[in-house]
């Protein structure tokens, strides 16, 4: 018999948080059932084309507080 989805998250919510850590990958990897074969390389170029706009001057970053600030800030 199936549980209910709610009683499940009630009882994730209430374990300990490196017990609700640990559930995450396994969850998302559940839901990712097809994969794209190239996306790794895909994601490796674009992480070293941000890291030379950020060497090169020509990515301004910002601290935290104020990206956060941002984010919430009504639209």
């Amino acid at each position: 018999m199936s549980r209910d989805p709610a009683e499940v998250l009630k009882d994730a919510l209430a374990l300990p948080v490196e017990a609700r850590a640990a559930l995450i990958g396994p969850l998302l990897d559940s839901l990712d059932t097809e994969v794209d074969e190239y996306a790794e390389e895909a994601w490796r170029q674009e992480i070293y084309r941000r890291l030379q706009e950020i060497d090169s001057g020509a990515t301004k970053l910002v601290q935290w507080d104020e990206a956060r600030r941002r984010l919430l800030a009504p639209r």
